[in-house]
């Protein structure tokens, strides 16, 4: 059984609707004074797997569910999934959908997420997996569940994030891992490279035709190969890999793709994100 909670538009519907593509029995919103009877219509019916949503919407009888889940957990394998954004993303999504928060309208709605995000952070403590859904689009996210929970065990459930940047605008907040590449001769200088990026043909020839280029790739390659099993293993869900160099143009540009189509071949999800290229 997987049990679904988290912050309001956090995309815990994107999420049943996935678990309900994988083959679970799907319910939203189950009071918490029937997740006991739930568990064990499942262990005694044909039913082989489950999800359930329940969140803030059961108000005070969420106090409950702490030593609800203790001795659910003890009949039949449970898995608590948390799902949680930032502020920015679910005001955004807030705003996008004009819908209200479950904790009323008599507050903004940042305030309320405050409120809920206090509410909740006893069973986020608990979560199994905790997903931070701001940097997932719904099919991303669906994909994640897809390959997380179905029944093919695989070491390559992660959503691998190249980012490319200048740091003249600034190191990229949500970034895991940072990788400097200014140390790498800069096509900027040469006049007739310096309108195009580092996706353009000629630029990337330049750059790849340096030895400490090519080393650079393949050294780095082999260490992140290495490292996403033993992040998957530890739950994360997701990796934001940032390369930058002087004006996020060339260099980074270059890199961040090379990094990708490496990983890429490697079977992992992959996408390059090019935060300042072009201008």
């Amino acid at each position: 059984m997987v049990l679904i909670t988290g912050i309001s538009g956090s995309g815990k519907g994107s999420a049943l609707k996935a678990f309900e593509d994988l083959g679970f029995y799907c319910v939203d919103n189950l009071p918490v004074d029937l997740i006991p009877h739930f568990a064990e219509l499942v262990l005694h019916s044909e039913i082989e797997r489950a999800a359930l949503v329940v969140d803030v919407r059961e108000g005070q009888r969420l106090d409950k569910l702490p030593a609800i889940l203790h001795s659910v957990k003890k009949l039949l394998p449970t898995t608590v999934v948390y799902l949680e954004a930032t502020d920015e993303s679910l005001l955004r999504r807030f705003s996008e959908t004009r819908r209200p928060h479950p904790l009323g309208t008599s507050s903004p709605v940042k305030a309320s997420l405050t409120a809920e995000r206090r509410r909740l952070s006893t069973l986020r403590n608990l979560a199994d997996v905790v997903i931070d859904t701001s940097k997932f689009n719904v099919h991303e996210l669906r994909a994640h569940l897809t390959e997380r929970f179905q029944r093919q065990a695989t070491d390559k459930n992660i959503l691998v994030s190249c980012v490319s940047f200048g740091y003249r605008q600034g190191v990229p907040e949500e970034a895991d891992l940072l990788f400097d590449v200014r140390f790498l001769p800069n096509p900027h200088f040469v006049p007739e490279f310096r309108p195009h990026t580092g996706r353009h043909p000629r630029v990337a020839k330049y750059i790849r035709s340096f030895p400490q280029t090519r080393e650079f790739i393949s050294r780095i390659s082999e260490l992140l190969i290495y490292l996403l099993p033993h992040y998957v293993n530890e739950g994360k869900s997701y990796l934001t890999i940032g390369f930058g160099c002087t004006g996020g143009q060339h260099r980074s540009v270059f890199i961040a793709e090379e990094v990708y189509k490496r990983l890429a071949r490697a079977g992992y999800r992959v996408k390059a994100i090019h935060r300042d290229s072009p201008r």
